[in-house]
């Protein structure tokens, strides 16, 4: 089970825009440009939503179906652990399997690779742990030294003590990433399954050299990692723009593909091994730096994009009037008075200025062309608050909690959104990615 070269996570808080989201990767096809459907939707989202995995599954399903899709599709389990995991294994077969919080970590509690139990007790843990590092660096010795990778312009140097730290500060996590695989190995057999190794909630950038030996430490644990979501300097806020130095982002992304293509010969890899950007909605300025360098190495890409479908069904109900733009108009009001709560969980991945947030009497007032101009991500228009929009972003709580009475606008005002979240995937996502192509 391969994923093919471009990919696409398409998640849908609501599951109803499969069929549009399918729709800008037709017209993507027809333009010469295969991209690979991956519905996803995490295990948080599910439970604010009150929906399942098999809903996910019944949605990709009846898409396909729906629009005559012939190539492949995938329902990703996204960002899970051992914890979670079970709920997702009969309806997925992507799985993305997310060790940041196990980084820099030693295997204190649970168990961890070598089979240490937490009985055992944490002074026991360390030793054991420490005996993990030293048999990692004793097996690979080869990567001492200085090594010369392809598009990159310095050697990469690495020495014991270097390789050593390193491995402290990762192989934990790459161990728990190996126990994630296993278990759904047992439970769905080998080859029946994508895996994506997920480390980008980290607090500092990994270096090419600290990813090359973490893909080494993947390729130990027999991990067929498809894809990888390291860590990049800037802020990556959920959906809005990329927030940093494009240049030094566009270095980095460069490095770990020349790093990645080392490791794929060195350590046995997949040979579809490829990068995968999570948050990666919106962040059109890096946009072109990455199209560009996919086409230079001749690589493929993960993208997630999933978060952009919950704003555009936003941005059409409130173009549609009526009951759809009072909705979106309560929706604000109460991600407004519940800002606290809603943006707790995605502290790390948004940035809002509240003094910038319009008031819910002023939203009031609004018509729809006005409430959608400052929504839609479009820097040229003077309505545009990247500020709204991030709160709506993580407000998709407030639409839940309607109900039934959400819902049915979603099928009442299908048209007008169906043309919003198709346009801004292939207008705002894919053209903008693949020019040039």
């Amino acid at each position: 089970m391969h994923l093919g070269r471009y990919s696409f996570g398409i998640g849908d808080r609501f599951g109803h825009q499969g069929r549009a989201q399918l729709a800008a990767l037709v017209e993507a096809r027809r333009q010469g440009i295969e991209i690979t459907p991956v519905w996803n939707k995490s295990n948080r989202e599910h439970g604010i939503i009150g929906t399942t995995p098999a809903d996910v599954r019944t949605e990709a399903d009846a898409a396909v179906a729906a629009c005559g899709w012939k190539g492949p599709y995938f329902v990703d389990a996204d960002h899970i652990g051992l914890g979670n995991v079970d709920g997702f294994i009969e309806a997925s077969d992507f799985f993305t399997l997310d060790v940041a919080n196990f980084v820099g970590r030693l295997g204190a509690a649970g168990r961890c690779a070598s089979g240490l139990l937490a009985s055992e007790g944490p002074a026991a843990s360390h030793v054991r742990q420490a005996a993990d590092i030293e048999l990692f660096v004793a097996r690979h010795r080869v990567l001492l030294g200085s090594h010369r990778i392809d598009e990159i312009g310095e050697p990469v140097a690495l020495d014991e003590s270097r390789l050593r730290s390193i491995a402290a500060k990762y192989l934990f996590a790459v161990q728990q990433a190996g126990e994630i695989f296993r278990h759904v190995e047992a439970r769905k057999g080998p080859g029946r399954f994508v895996t994506e190794v997920s480390m980008d909630e980290t607090d500092t950038p990994q270096t090419p050299v600290e990813l090359l030996v973490i893909l080494a430490a993947i390729a130990d644990e027999g991990i067929p990692a498809e894809t990888v979501a390291p860590k990049f300097s800037g802020r990556f806020n959920k959906g809005v723009d990329y927030a940093g130095d494009v240049k030094q982002f566009a270095t980095e992304f460069e490095r770990d593909l020349a790093v990645i293509r080392f490791a794929v010969q060195r350590f046995c890899l997949p040979q579809t091994l490829k990068l995968s950007i999570h948050s990666g909605s919106d962040k059109f300025s890096i946009y072109p730096a990455i199209g560009a360098a996919i086409r230079k190495f001749d690589a493929g890409l993960h993208l997630k994009t999933a978060g952009t479908t919950w704003l555009e069904e936003l941005t059409g109900l409130a173009l549609a009037g009526g009951e759809g733009l009072a909705i979106a108009k309560e929706v604000y009001a109460g991600s407004l008075h519940r800002i606290d709560e809603l943006c707790s969980p995605y502290a790390t991945v948004i940035d809002i200025d509240r003094r910038k947030l319009p008031t819910a009497q002023e939203v009031r007032t609004w018509d729809g062309e006005r409430f959608a101009g400052t929504l839609r991500h479009d820097p040229a228009c003077p309505q545009y608050n990247p500020n709204l929009r991030q709160l709506l972003h993580v407000g998709y709580k407030v639409a839940a909690e309607m109900g039934p009475r959400f819902l049915k606008a979603l099928e009442r005002y299908e048209p007008t959104i169906y043309e919003n979240v198709a346009a801004n995937l292939c207008d705002r996502h894919i053209r903008l990615l693949f020019q040039g192509a």
